[in-house]
């Protein structure tokens, strides 16, 4: 099976009690959680799940295991793994001892699964009627159209569950004159920062040992100046020579500025995740870059009164995307259960389990008439208004290249290691390099 990056139809979370699979291979559908049809006996299927006991978001998925379980009188077998279930994957892959259903983001799902072409189209849960609609009719298509996860058969390779986005966070508690006056460019931004430091204040955490979250200056910046699928563009070059384009340069350019200004908290190079979120939480810092993520993580241990709100990133030209990926269920062409797992992965898309997804687990839910938490409001109107969108590092998630290549070089650009021409001539060389290695 191949994949078309840029082919796509509208998905959706059902909203109701009914779900319905039609014909698939790998043996009779189950009933899904809360009720429908009687479900066969088989209906049992493996889990690897990439959330970990106790987490609000797997609180969610169990409540939804058990009626699923319930409705079809079987155990599901379930390992909470964490966020490293598909590092773990990728050797289950090349035997006979696979998991039926794992879950994860765009940007490693692809990577595991789709690059080489381990994940079996989702017919079934794609076209499953919940609640008395098709599951499909409820992932608005603004999103579909910048996160490739359709096959060339027309379904998906990723059920999606939720959806994540970026912003600037802040405490509007502590600094409400950010909330009646957010920046919208750079210039701005770095100013308010600088008038911030002069007052004696850190101005930006960041936990400078995760290369996704470092990387994330850079792709927007990148995004900001070229639009969406700019750094696409710029990473498929086998020559790496389009890393010299205007847009590279200047981007780059701005992680050295914002890496030599002294407005980042002092150790973020040196420090361990999630130190620096942390200190943030506390009000040690005002701004932090991050994902849609950060009030469901940074929550238990947050100043109190601590007030979650945001702003997009800023505009540095007419450029103005947002961030939208998706995570979400995948199984494996090699699953047994292929049809109880993509019955389950379809009533998380009920409205009750996406209501608990918004106000319990604090995401963004995949449907859009899903309630949400008031800390994700601001990221949500943004993405509301927004006219186009585009995927953490732009999409960018050939195997191997972001952990290999852009993320190392770009750890030391965003550390201040090196000079924005060093980063540019070193991305040039290594990624001629790795296209290479790839048969380029």
């Amino acid at each position: 099976m191949t994949y078309t990056r840029r082919s796509f139809l509208s998905l959706a979370a059902a909203t109701g009690v009914g779900l319905t699979l039609a014909g698939c291979s790998n043996g009779p559908a189950a009933a899904p959680g809360g009720g429908g049809a009687p479900g066969a006996a088989n209906g049992t299927f493996t889990y690897w799940s990439m959330w970990k006991e106790g987490e609000p978001q797997q609180k969610v998925i169990a409540r939804a295991l058990e009626a699923y379980e319930k409705a079809n009188n079987v155990k599901v077998e379930v390992e909470w793994q964490g966020r490293n279930n598909l590092q773990k994957l990728v050797p289950a892959l090349n035997t006979n001892t696979v998991p039926d259903l794992v879950d994860g983001p765009y940007s490693k799902a692809y990577a595991a699964m789709v690059a080489t072409d381990q994940a079996l189209a989702l017919t079934e849960a794609w076209n499953a009627d919940v609640d008395g609609k098709p599951l499909k009719s409820y992932v608005p298509q603004k999103y579909l159209d910048g996160v490739p996860i359709m096959t060339d058969s027309g379904a998906p390779w990723m059920m999606p569950y939720q959806v994540q986005s970026d912003a600037v966070w802040y405490n509007a508690a502590k600094f409400p004159e950010i909330k009646a006056n957010p920046p919208q460019t750079w210039d701005e931004w770095i100013a308010m920062m600088e008038g911030y430091k002069a007052k004696g204040l850190i101005p930006l955490a960041a936990d400078g040992d995760v290369g996704g979250y470092n990387a994330g200056f850079l792709s927007t910046l990148i995004v900001r100046g070229g639009g969406h699928g700019s750094q696409l563009k710029i990473s498929e070059d086998v020559t790496g020579a389009k890393w010299r384009d205007q847009i590279a340069v200047d981007a780059a350019k701005k992680v050295e500025q914002l890496a030599k200004s002294g407005l980042i908290i002092d150790g973020y190079t040196a420090s361990k995740w999630p130190a620096q979120q942390q200190r943030w939480a506390n009000n040690e810092a005002v701004f932090m870059f991050m994902g849609s993520w950060l009030p469901t993580e940074s929550g238990t241990y947050a100043a109190s009164g601590f007030e979650y709100d945001s702003f997009p990133f800023p505009k540095t030209g007419s450029e103005q995307s947002l961030r939208a990926d998706f995570s979400g269920f995948m199984v494996p062409k090699k699953a047994k259960n292929a049809a109880s797992a993509q019955a389950f992965a379809a009533t998380l898309m009920k409205k009750e389990f996406q209501d608990a997804w918004g106000t319990e687990a604090k995401g963004i839910p995949m449907r859009e008439d899903a309630s949400t938490a008031p800390e994700l409001k601001s990221v949500q109107d943004a993405l509301a208004k927004a006219k186009d969108y585009h995927q953490q590092n732009d999409g960018v998630a050939f195997t191997g290249y972001n952990e290999k290549v852009f993320w190392p070089a770009d750890d030391e650009l965003f550390g201040g290691k090196i000079s924005a021409d060093q980063f540019i001539d070193r991305m040039v060389t290594e990624q001629a390099a790795y296209w290479k290695s790839q048969g380029k």
